[in-house]
């Protein structure tokens, strides 16, 4: 037999045994193992490793199974640490969190006193800013409990306009500079709203619900270039805590547009799920043109305000508060204006989200969307906190499809003197999580931020331990209403973005899906409640890239 023969017989040979002892594997861009993945599937099941190719997992499982499957052309060791998908806040207010960064932080002042300190060091710092504004305070955390007014800031700060807006956004103190220059006075209308007088007939400086907007509308913005400043500060705080995706409640097109950009340079990794003020341009455009389904944006909503906060009493009750027996809160508009807007968004493809608090607010609006809706029960229109609801009106979250956007965090930051507002037996059905979830079968979880913290662990402590940051009150606030632990994972990830119809794309970690995961130092399905609060993220991922590590 010839050499060239020879060779020629064998090359089928040589070429089974290279298949047979080392087969081809496929291409992938990251491959994580030694991992405790939670899927957050259907079936709720858990994995050692997962692969991803071009942003999207295509393999979870057993280790050593994919590191067969697979040529990665990164690996990760997880080091026993536990994963879960990207965290998805339901509802917060991201833009203006980012614009707030330049305010005086007034989170957890314990005295009048104190804001007023706090406002003196911050005009310091700046000392050119054309307004002294703020954010944060609540006078439930004073002794006195009482609403400030605008004296101490009038004698304090005569010539520059002051702005500070209360924890929930929905009320504000000015004093007399600001109240000049937006042209308020005590002859000012206003409905859907309070302009706060004292018992001689002259302005407080507090103003609530729509009022504020008499004096917000005159604070002016920062430029575009400072504006993707801040967005990009506040980009990095989101990371560094899990966040993937957020629900940014209220936007017009100028701020999605701006947003937007900064997403198509590659700057702004977040996922963005932008809810519409029902503004007549943001209306004109959007229902000519239709939702915007892309791969990190979401435009497929119109946020609408029914009543204001619980704290300031804005909230819209059936019966009158518990400590105010004269007063019941009130809609920010009227039920006419509600029922048209709900017709013409019945007849387009986007969702109605309605902020609602009290349990008129609640049965008002439910009674709107289950005649817009006409037994559609899968056009996932939201209820915004759904706060208080009475036990005649829970079923029609079942009844109409109607999401529950919750945050647990309310709960446990109300729990101390909620029960001054309501009373004992209507607070028996605020802050129902767990009897919102059975009726419509998912609760989607959300912060609120600013008016809570970004941290969305401390709203999954919330959920399920019904404490606060101090582990109180011992044995938790109103248990009957908590989540289950995979309820609350459920929650801030793939129930989150079913109430965006975004659920196809992301949410949890199975083939198909968009690669966002969070690695963290605890287990939250087993940690102590004690410790999910200070639970640790290591990294997080988006689209199989890692935008944060600790």
């Amino acid at each position: 037999m010839t050499p060239t023969l020879r060779s020629f017989l064998l090359l089928p040979l040589l070429g089974f045994a290279a298949c047979t002892s080392s087969p081809s594997r496929q291409p992938a861009d990251l491959l994580v193992y030694n991992a405790t993945v939670y899927t957050v599937d259907s079936t709720f099941s858990q994995a050692q490793a997962f692969a991803v190719r071009e942003g999207k997992f295509v393999a979870v499982g057993p280790a050593d199974s994919l590191r067969q499957q697979f040529q990665a052309a990164r690996e990760v060791d997880a080091q026993g640490q536990f994963v879960y998908p990207g965290f998805y806040d339901a509802h917060c207010h991201f833009y203006r969190y980012a614009l707030g960064l330049r305010d005086a932080d007034l989170v957890g002042t314990t005295s009048w006193a104190q804001v007023l300190e706090k406002l003196q060091q911050h005009r310091k710092q700046y000392p050119q800013a054309a307004w002294l504004t703020g954010r944060g305070w609540d006078q439930n955390d004073w002794s006195s409990k009482q609403f400030p007014t605008k004296d101490e800031l009038d004698r304090l700060f005569p010539d520059v306009p002051v702005f500070i807006i209360r924890v929930d956004g929905h009320a504000a103190l000015v004093n007399q500079k600001a109240l000049e220059l937006a042209g308020v006075t005590a002859a000012t209308p206003i409905s859907g709203g309070t302009i706060t007088k004292a018992a001689d007939g002259k302005l407080t400086g507090l103003l609530v619900d729509n009022a504020v907007d008499l004096v917000s509308v005159k604070i002016p913005e920062p430029t575009p270039a400072e504006a993707n400043t801040l967005l990009l500060q506040a980009q990095q705080l989101c990371l560094a805590v899990g966040l993937t995706s957020l629900a940014d409640a209220g936007l017009d097109k100028p701020n999605i547009d701006q947003m937007a950009a900064l997403q198509q340079q590659g700057k702004l990794k977040l996922r963005l799920y932008a809810m519409l003020n029902p503004t007549a341009a943001n209306k004109e455009f959007y229902f000519r043109n239709g939702p915007v389904f892309q791969d990190r944006l979401t435009v497929n909503s119109f946020k609408v305000y029914a009543d204001g906060a619980l704290g300031s009493r804005g909230a819209c009750l059936v019966e009158p508060y518990h400590d105010k027996p004269k007063e019941t809160g009130f809609l920010l508009s009227t039920e006419k204006e509600y029922r048209t807007l709900a017709r013409e968004i019945a007849a387009s493809k986007f969702q109605m989200n309605t902020h609602a608090i009290g349990d008129s607010a609640n049965r008002i609006i439910l009674s709107i969307y289950g005649e817009a809706l006409k037994g559609r029960t899968d056009r996932r229109w939201r209820i915004e906190h759904a706060q208080v609801i009475t036990p005649a009106d829970m079923p029609k979250f079942g009844q109409f499809g109607i999401v529950p956007s919750v945050q647990p965090t309310h709960a446990t930051s109300d729990m101390y003197w909620a029960g001054e507002r309501l009373g004992q037996q209507r607070l028996k059905t605020a802050y129902a999580y767990e009897e919102l979830r059975k009726q419509y079968g998912q609760v989607a979880i959300g912060s609120d931020f600013p008016v809570e913290d970004i941290n969305p662990l401390f709203g999954f402590h919330s959920a399920v331990a019904r404490q606060d940051a101090k582990n109180y009150p011992n044995g938790g606030f109103q248990m009957e209403n908590a989540l289950s632990r995979p309820d609350a994972l459920r929650g801030m990830t793939t129930w989150a973005a079913h109430a965006g119809f975004e659920d196809k794309q992301k949410g949890s970690i199975k083939p198909g899906m968009a690669a966002d995961f969070v690695v963290l130092n605890k287990d939250l399905l087993k940690a102590p409640a004690a410790e999910l609060r200070g639970a640790q993220v290591q990294q997080t991922w988006i689209a199989g890239e890692q935008v944060y590590k600790r």
